[in-house]
């Protein structure tokens, strides 16, 4: 039965006239890779295995959103954020808090609810890891409220996708092709790395070389 249907048999039951309007849709932020952009007042998440890309991406959305002068904030639940490389990305690092956890995920969720309760934040990411096992649903749920209707982007990274439908986009990372310089059976190096990014519902959104 269709929408317009529904609406009419509403309508000839309570004798009016009824104006329904569909959740306008957010505004979006820029991701530093053109063609990704992130949702505003919404959970984005970013999974993939080791080696995926997914840090590079939340280094260069980081990177981005500094450069806009956007104030940020890093959970850091398993101590795996390096301020020498990301300043090297680009990430303005007097512009963006920086929340170590320890590996506790209790002190992650609630590090990220009180920043995004007290707002002010352009965007709010969440490094999990492993860590993000141990979140319940309701917390991710939770999570999800806090953000919406507020101009702060949430993002969290982990190896797998926990939040569920609580997740507005999901970005999924896996790594492609590695590219090593010098002769085979030799020392070599290593010179780049090929990554590919997709919606979990849309096709793949970009595939970018880097190290």
């Amino acid at each position: 039965m269709g929408a317009a249907v529904l609406k009419k048999q509403f309508e000839s039951i309570l004798g009016g006239h009824l104006d329904w309007q569909s959740r306008p849709s957010p505004e979006l932020a820029p991701s530093g890779i053109p063609e990704i952009e992130l949702p505003r007042g919404c959970l984005t998440e970013i999974i993939g295995p080791a080696s995926s890309g997914r840090t590079s991406l939340l280094v260069s959305i980081l990177a981005a959103a500094t450069a806009r002068e956007e104030v940020c904030a890093l959970v850091d639940a398993e101590d795996s954020f390096d301020p020498a490389s990301a300043a090297a990305a680009g990430v303005r690092l007097p512009r963006l808090l920086w929340v170590r956890c320890n590996h506790n995920a209790e002190h992650a969720l609630k590090a990220a609810d009180l920043l995004i309760q007290g707002g002010g934040f352009g965007l709010v990411a969440m490094d999990l890891g492993d860590t993000a096992r141990r979140i319940s649903l309701t917390s991710w749920f939770r999570l999800r409220r806090g953000v919406e209707h507020t101009p702060t982007v949430l993002v969290t990274v982990a190896r797998q996708s926990n939040a569920r439908t609580c997740a507005s986009l999901v970005l999924e990372c896996a790594r492609e092709r590695v590219t090593w310089s010098g002769a085979r059976g030799t020392s070599q190096l290593l010179c780049g790395m090929r990554v590919r990014t997709r919606s979990k519902t849309c096709s793949p959104v970009f595939t970018a070389t880097a190290i």
